[in-house]
């Protein structure tokens, strides 16, 4: 995992700005508007405003928004397209130095809340919720209220909660108070918001909380605090100490079952100093149900399979949760229960159980040079038409590297007990889906080579290529495109990108065979994006997709 010097695929704001017509989508920050990626047009009956209730749109990280009926290409290259409206500046810290607010943490959207509390209990209003490093949590009015007396206008704080002391840290000189993406469960009884923050009251510890959606007021029976003494005795994959809370980063969204009835946590660790972990919350009780260890490597402080991705773990229709890992020390290579620079996948439920890994055929070489498979979080497709593949359900992600990868969640090609040996050379053994064309670092099939050039030493911190969730977005002809932000750079050794830092790739389909990705399309613009978030796509169907 990267040291705190550089901080990757984040929003770091001081207030909430809207962009005019953005509302809809609940997508907050600035658009890109990249003509080179528009595709056709299809007519398909728009569907009803959506809530965007977790980082990257659902569950399945598909960071696709297809109900968007007022942003258009031509609106967005407009003049018409612009600020709306600034909320005020969120709160400073003094935590022996004053810390102006920061936001990491994606903002969510909820299109109808009924206050229960405060000045504006009663009375509805469309929400944007954000939290930021000084451990605050903030509901936001995103339009002008007209119903009801008196008018709120848009960017009103209608509640704020401060979730305890944030505790200083390596996160890119800000404080730890809230890092990663909430969750929100409207069919809970109140609906709430899932956040979790490293605070110090009742001693230090990163802490998940559950927050009244209505009033901002913390529910009954939470917090819950994360720490050794409550997660050795549940791990799966132990035994392994879960280091202190100065050591242990957690940036990556939560995620919530569809039952809304156990809630994911990742856990990575600062500067390499300890494992990974994926903490499943039991909701109704509320307790922490189980955990799963990156590797059962005792007391060492040691990166081992850290799952820091900012996007969080994808769940896909069934259940499954799946998510990446950082890289692992040189010394455990293929020994059992070491899942450095993997996919793994867990069953439904508690306790956590592997249902499935993968691992690339290079990890060794990854795991050398610090190159983070889990620095670009999964994204699980849409079930594709069986008639069309004989892979229909596909998981897509890439790495530090810049390369992207395709793997068949129905036949995950890894072991469940250790990953195979060291390969130092032949990337036709990779187990993800490969295409048919030769990659030019290898002259061979290997995993599809996006943001380059292509190294085995030069990719960590701001050499690194990628660090995102990659988007989905379906055509007008049912083609199926996965787009992935990066930074090319000049050279192998470079840390300035050039253009390209947006790629559209394409899941190639062929009836019976295995689906595989190519390059399809490239910015063609001069813009170099060097540390870039995250994708994603709106649309109004499959017509006027916009990235």
């Amino acid at each position: 995992m990267d040291d705190g010097r550089t901080r990757h695929a984040a929003i770091a704001s001081r207030r909430l700005r809207l962009v005019r017509m953005v509302l809809v989508s609940g997508v907050l920050s600035r658009l890109l508007f990249m003509p080179a990626l528009l595709l056709g047009q299809v007519q398909l009956t728009p569907g009803a405003v959506t809530n965007t209730l977790t980082f990257h749109i659902d569950r399945q990280r598909t960071g696709w928004s297809p109900n968007e009926t007022v942003l258009t290409p031509a609106s967005v290259s407009g003049p018409g397209f612009g600020p709306v409206w600034d909320s005020p500046q969120f709160d400073t810290v003094n935590i022996g130095t004053d810390y102006g607010p920061h936001m990491y943490a994606s903002p969510l959207y909820v299109d109808d809340v009924l206050m229960s509390g405060g000045a504006y209990a009663g009375r509805h209003f469309e929400v944007v919720f954000a939290a930021t490093g000084n451990g605050f949590v903030y509901a936001v009015n995103a339009s002008d209220t007209i119903t009801g007396a008196p008018l709120v206008p848009a960017g009103t704080i209608l509640w704020r909660t401060r979730l305890g002391t944030p505790s200083p840290g390596p996160d890119g000189g800000v404080p730890l108070g809230v890092l990663s993406t909430p969750t929100i469960d409207l069919t809970a009884v109140p609906p709430r918001i899932y956040v979790t923050a490293d605070t110090t009251e009742g001693g230090r510890s990163w802490k998940i909380l559950a927050l009244d959606l209505t009033s901002g007021s913390v529910i009954s029976g939470w917090p819950l605090s994360i720490d050794d003494s409550t997660l050795g005795p549940i791990n799966q994959n132990g035994p392994t100490t879960f280091q202190s809370p100065g050591a242990i980063a957690q940036r990556g969204g939560l995620n919530l079952s569809a039952d809304g009835r156990l809630l994911y946590v990742p856990f990575g660790a600062y500067r390499d100093g300890g494992a990974g972990w994926m903490v499943a919350v039991d909701t109704t009780t509320p307790r922490v149900a189980s955990a799963f260890a990156g590797a059962p490597s005792g007391t060492r402080a040691f990166a081992n399979a850290g799952m820091w991705g900012s996007g969080g773990p994808a769940i896909d229709v069934a259940g499954n949760v799946y998510d990446t890992t950082g890289n692992g020390p040189n010394d455990t290579r293929n020994a059992p229960g070491y899942w450095g620079e993997s996919l793994l996948v867990w069953k439904p439920g508690a306790p956590l159980r592997l249902g499935g890994t993968y691992t690339p055929w290079n990890y060794c070489q990854m795991d050398d040079a610090d190159t983070d498979l889990g620095g670009d979080s999964p994204v699980v497709l849409p079930d594709l038409d069986p008639s069309t593949t004989s892979t229909p359900h596909l998981v897509a992600f890439g790495s530090k590297q810049g390369t992207a990868y395709l793997v068949d969640r129905d036949r995950l090609p890894g072991r469940l007990d250790e990953r195979q040996n060291c390969n130092l050379t032949d990337p036709t053994v990779d187990g993800s889906l490969l295409g048919p064309s030769p990659q030019p670092p290898f002259g061979t099939v290997a995993p599809l080579d996006v943001f380059g050039p292509y190294s085995e030493v030069y990719t960590h911190t701001d050499y690194a290529r990628a660090r995102t969730t990659p988007a989905y977005f379906r055509g007008p002809d049912g083609t199926n495109y996965v787009f992935y932000s990066g930074a090319t750079k000049q050279c192998e050794t470079c840390r300035q990108p050039i253009p390209p830092g947006l790629a559209r790739l394409q899941v190639v389909l062929s009836p019976g065979a295995p689906a595989h990705l190519s390059i399809d399309a490239v910015t063609a613009s001069a813009l170099s994006l060097f540390s870039p978030g995250s994708p994603v796509v709106t649309s109004n169907g499959s017509s006027d997709p916009i990235v």
